[in-house]
């Protein structure tokens, strides 16, 4: 049967939080501060990348297809704020990113060269999939405002990933911008994305298949992380 609006918006909420990516070793193994792993550090990174440059092309998406006018404002301060980082005084997002990455000793030539590994394309693949096609627009929604933008509110402890990279590696606040800017826009563009989800699922199966888009992200991002960690354990890492 339908949920109530309501009770359907707080699984959704339930789902993400029943789903948490962060307790991957990889952040066990990235995070210990009495044996940084810098080069390991890189790895993950330049995968994070490849998600990056991708996410403005699902926000455009869903904005173009929004067939409620209240989230499609909405969705457009998103990509404004992605485009030009003018909301939160900063500056477009995959530069952001790109600043993270020289910090971290990655020259262009090396971001550029780099390629998704096969579980990180997959991940992409399966957003843009959803995004273009408006018969799934609630899937699309529920996997990148809802499970995407929740991934940048996990917390080790009480303490967000900025805080925790800088620490360990010794980085900059500016050199962490990418991450500390989603820590605050996070909260309210995932709050957004439950708003959305909740508002376009009138039907059973929309709501089923919201819940499990939500979910199948989550494990995508997990799986993503495993496929590092076995290149890692492989001993396939950037050279020296």
């Amino acid at each position: 049967m339908t949920l109530p609006r309501d009770r359907f918006r707080a699984s959704l909420e339930e789902t993400l939080h029943q789903h948490l990516t962060i307790a991957h070793p990889v952040f066990g193994l990235l995070l210990d501060a009495d044996n940084p792993q810098p080069r390991f550090l890189q790895q993950v990174a330049l995968q994070g990348y490849q998600l990056t440059k991708h996410f403005l092309t699902y926000v455009e998406h869903l904005f173009f297809y929004c067939p409620l006018p209240r989230h499609k404002r909405r969705l457009l301060h998103n990509l404004y704020e992605e485009e030009t980082g003018r909301i939160s005084k900063t500056r477009n997002h995959v530069k952001l990113m790109q600043d993270f990455l020289l910090a971290i000793g990655i020259d262009d030539e090396t971001r550029d060269a780099a390629v998704a590994l096969p579980t990180t394309q997959e991940l992409i693949d399966y957003r843009l999939a959803a995004v273009k096609d408006p018969d799934r627009y609630h899937v699309g929604a529920a996997a990148v405002t809802i499970a995407s933008e929740g991934q940048n509110l996990e917390k080790l402890g009480s303490e967000s990933r900025d805080i925790l990279f800088g620490r360990v590696y010794g980085l900059e606040p500016r050199d962490l911008l990418f991450f500390s800017v989603h820590q605050v826009e996070d909260i309210t563009h995932t709050q957004q994305g439950l708003d959305l989800v909740a508002d376009l699922c009138t039907t059973e199966q929309m709501q089923q298949e919201a819940l499990y888009a939500v979910a199948h992200t989550c494990e995508l991002f997990y799986g993503m992380y495993e496929g590092i960690y076995q290149e890692y354990l492989a001993g396939r890492l950037l050279p020296a």
